[in-house]
């Protein structure tokens, strides 16, 4: 192993260097701009709330990465000729250590004591350092199962709570994981929904973002969405974040969430009585808000638009109308169908005229035209939509207005 010393003089070619760290990648990754990152650098970005590409800018229309795994092989093969490039310092955890640590935290029953603390820091520590690390934490023999089972304690100290959760946080994106902690958390152990929602209340800042995070990945299918929503008091938890905190990563993941367990009527309902069509609004009204975090609560708000009880909020909150169709043709293409699917839910679906006035006062005619014209195909979803939307909206205008899908302009019939 080379020196770090000897690292210093090494010259690394450019290309094998993450542009955020700066540092050789070890999980390069490419996002549809083309530009490669490495997968822990570029996954911190785009949890932060950014929805842009951090080398050219771009807004992202998809937050999508795929391995680059020519590049991998590039590297991997120049690594091999000079040696490991990683700083001396960084935390260790050979096999027979995990272990060990495995087989305490899978006996001990303490709800708090320092030899605990110390061991889920240690490897929380290790984990945070490499995706390589992840990758051996996740894929070793009863680590996931140990970790959840703190996690299924009672009585637990909240320290204790934060590094469990930080700890799975920093390897649901591991290939089975989210499946492991879906069976151990919601099917065989129910307290541990307990334990997430005391940090959700209790927690840092960040632990909060986390334990959101963490529900989010493990709500897979319909059952388990259902069975964390149908948790007493976890929705409303939620709801009380968005309220408390004003930070913008933090929103994101709750309104992530939300729009996860947002499968069943009551639970639309319960959100709607918990006011969130008034925070929804305020986001989309917010000039400083990311476009990812307006792209969240867009969703969201299109999920919630589904139920009667939210389409009617929807067209009584009389700024809600006016954010949602100022927002159209504004972020990512995600974004705008999720507005038209609200606003034609509240014009068409629910037929309400303030509504439709307010469409139109907002420009929304000539914006729900342009997004007919973004190449969606004869027959979808979307184009059905602007469809009856613009029917509804021309009504007593004397409009007659009509879309040539042959032409890319609006012409009169």
């Amino acid at each position: 192993m080379l020196r770090r010393d000897e690292q210093l003089h090494i010259s690394v070619p450019k290309p094998f260097r993450c542009p955020i760290s700066m540092d050789v990648m070890r999980s390069p990754v490419s996002l549809s701009t083309g530009v490669t990152y490495d997968r822990s650098s570029i996954q911190h970005w785009l949890d932060s709330g950014h929805d842009t590409c951090p080398a050219t800018m771009q807004i992202l229309h998809s937050k999508d990465f795929v391995p680059n795994l020519n590049l991998r092989r590039l590297i991997n093969l120049w690594a091999q000729s000079h040696g490991p490039f990683s700083p001396a310092s960084a935390p260790t955890l050979s096999d027979h250590q995990l272990r060990g640590l495995v087989q305490y935290l899978a006996a001990e029953n303490e709800k708090f004591n320092q030899n605990l603390f110390d061991s889920l820091s240690k490897m929380v520590n290790f984990a945070k350092s490499k995706e390589d690390n992840r990758i051996f934490l996740a894929n070793f023999n009863g680590f996931i199962s140990a970790v959840v089972g703190v996690l299924n304690r009672e009585g637990v100290e909240i320290e204790v709570l934060e590094l469990v959760i930080r700890l799975l946080d920093l390897i649901s994106s591991q290939n089975g994981v989210v499946e492991q902690l879906q069976q151990l958390i919601i099917k065989a152990n129910r307290n541990c929904l307990s334990s997430i929602q005391l940090v959700l209340q209790s927690g840092g800042l960040t632990s909060k973002t986390e334990s959101a995070r963490v529900l989010d990945s493990i709500a897979m299918d319909a059952d388990s969405k259902r069975l964390i929503a149908e948790k007493d008091g976890l929705l409303t938890v939620l709801n009380r974040l968005l309220n408390s905190e004003t930070d913008q990563t933090l929103h994101g993941v709750v309104f992530s969430c939300l729009d996860s367990l947002s499968v069943t009527r009551s639970t639309k309902s319960e959100l709607v009585r918990f006011g969130l069509v008034q925070i929804i609004t305020e986001t989309l009204w917010n000039r400083d808000v990311s476009a990812s975090l307006a792209e969240k609560a867009l969703k969201l708000l299109s999920k919630i638009a589904t139920c009667a009880e939210g389409r009617s909020e929807i067209s009584e909150e009389a700024r809600c109308v006016a954010a949602v169709t100022g927002r159209l043709m504004k972020g990512s293409m995600a974004a705008t169908e999720a507005g038209v699917a609200v606003l034609w839910s509240v014009c068409c679906m629910l037929g309400d005229k303030r509504a439709r006035e307010c469409v139109r006062r907002s420009n929304g005619v000539a914006k729900i035209l342009l997004v007919m014209q973004s190449g969606y195909g004869e027959g979808h979803f979307m184009r059905r939509m602007c469809g009856d939307l613009i029917k509804v909206l021309s009504v007593g205008l004397g409009m007659g207005l009509s879309y040539d899908t042959m032409t890319k302009h609006i012409m009169p019939c």
